[in-house]
């Protein structure tokens, strides 16, 4: 029985492999993590998002090595991400962690919504109808939503309608650090900003308007054979459609595409991106985490973290920035097979 298990996993990864089809980017991503400039007299913790296949990606071949004194795989108690955690003693004069894995992704496509709505109970997804510390759903925002989908009745009318809201209102702004904070109530002041703004603003209205839905962070993968992908972090929003599922948004990347392009909202290609990304995504992105106000496990010292698409470090019960590489150095990585 031993003798067949490597070639039983071997078949089952070749079968999914295959199911990916052609519009699919493989390769293996790898994060370096030094925390060695950071003081030696205290502990060091490390927290680094933890991706996993699920029926749009295929993860294998997971690697771990550096010097720390211990590591786990956990996951948080809401969202169910998984968490990759290490630590080192005081005194550690030397702290690396290298995490490597195969991801193979498919690009998205969700067609022919249905528009007849079955019944459906709200209360069983209150998770993802609820406020969060940068994104309520009262005030403003519901005063909001419910201006933009009046006289839309079903949850599909509500999504389309507050995503082409959000994609007419809303811009990239590249001063931006990282992927935004996704402070709602400043962003409809100044609608400007990242995926997580953006992404953010999406949800919290259609979390006011009655509608489930969430943030999804990555990682992007490159068209190149090798590439740093250490700033590539990105975030879209899903929804959820009675009677079909999750259904996959990304605003954030219509608007920017405008900006790279310099485009404006009647021009065609815009009008083509805003249809892909409408159920839509491309396979340049490895889902890492999902979640706001994350309480990572084992528990961090400070607060929930806003998001977790970053890696995430205390140094005593002090935690790192992770916008500056001088003292939080680390890197991803991407090389294609």
């Amino acid at each position: 029985m031993k003798k067949l298990l490597p070639l039983v996993l071997s078949l089952f990864l070749a079968q999914a492999t295959a199911a990916f089809g052609a519009n699919s980017r493989s390769g293996v991503m790898t994060l370096t993590v030094d925390l060695s400039g950071q003081a030696t007299n205290q502990e060091a913790r490390l927290w680094v998002p933890y991706p996993v296949s699920d029926r749009h990606q295929l993860i294998s071949d997971i690697k771990v090595e550096g010097n720390f004194a211990s590591s786990g795989v956990y996951t948080d108690r809401v969202y169910g991400t998984p968490i990759l955690y290490a630590e080192w003693p005081k005194d550690s004069s030397k702290r690396t962690l290298t995490f490597s894995f195969a991801v193979e992704r498919k690009e998205i496509r969700q067609t022919g919504l249905p528009t007849v709505e079955p019944a459906w109970n709200p209360a069983d997804y209150s998770e993802y109808l609820q406020a969060t510390s940068l994104g309520p759903v009262d005030g403003e925002v519901k005063k909001l939503a419910d201006s933009i989908v009046k006289d839309k009745k079903t949850v599909l009318e509500k999504a389309r309608t507050i995503y082409d809201w959000v994609v007419d209102n809303m811009y990239r702004d590249p001063d931006t650090i990282g992927c935004g904070t996704g402070d709602v109530c400043l962003l409809l002041k100044k609608p400007g900003g990242k995926c997580t703004d953006i992404s953010s603003v999406y949800i919290a209205l259609c979390r006011a308007a009655g509608i489930p839905a969430r943030e999804i962070f990555s990682v992007r993968l490159s068209k190149n054979d090798q590439e740093d992908v250490t700033t590539w972090q990105h975030c879209w929003a899903e929804f959820f459609l009675p009677g079909y599922g999750w259904v996959t948004v990304d605003p954030a990347d219509v608007r920017k595409a405008m900006l790279v392009e310099k485009l404006e909202l009647g021009d065609a290609k815009a009008k083509e991106y805003r249809e892909f990304f409408w159920g839509g995504i491309d396979p340049l992105r490895v889902v890492i985490a999902q979640g706001r106000d994350v309480a990572l496990n084992p528990p961090q010292s400070g607060q929930p973290l806003n998001t977790f698409g970053y890696p995430y470090a205390e140094v005593g019960s002090q935690a790192v920035d992770f916008y500056k590489p001088k003292g939080f150095i680390y890197s991803y990585t991407f090389k294609a097979k």
